[in-house]
């Protein structure tokens, strides 16, 4: 069953791995072997979780990478869900 409108995975991050350990943008970001400008463009949900950044926050947080890209396609499936009526197709038939 999915979410209803999911949290961006930034907010994610922000609330629960940097707000509880008291770590900043940037002590996050050289962390995770990122500038901080491509972190705070996640936390700001300018850009998404790949799959080099899932690994990243996996290794940094003991978290899964899974975990990152299943949050990330939550969010992108309920976007694209929310554009559904706008979409041109047509239905093949087998």
């Amino acid at each position: 069953m999915r979410m209803h409108n999911p949290p961006h995975p930034g907010e994610i991050i922000k609330q629960l791995c940097l707000k509880p350990l008291r770590v900043s943008v940037t002590e996050a970001a050289q962390a995770l072997g990122v500038s901080r400008k491509t972190l705070s463009a996640i936390l700001n949900a300018r850009a998404g979780v790949s799959p080099e950044i899932a690994m990243r926050l996996s290794m940094t947080f003991g978290t899964s990478a899974e975990s990152w890209l299943n949050h990330q396609m939550q969010y992108d499936l309920w976007h694209a869900e929310q554009r559904r009526k706008h979409l041109r197709v047509s239905r093949l038939a087998v």
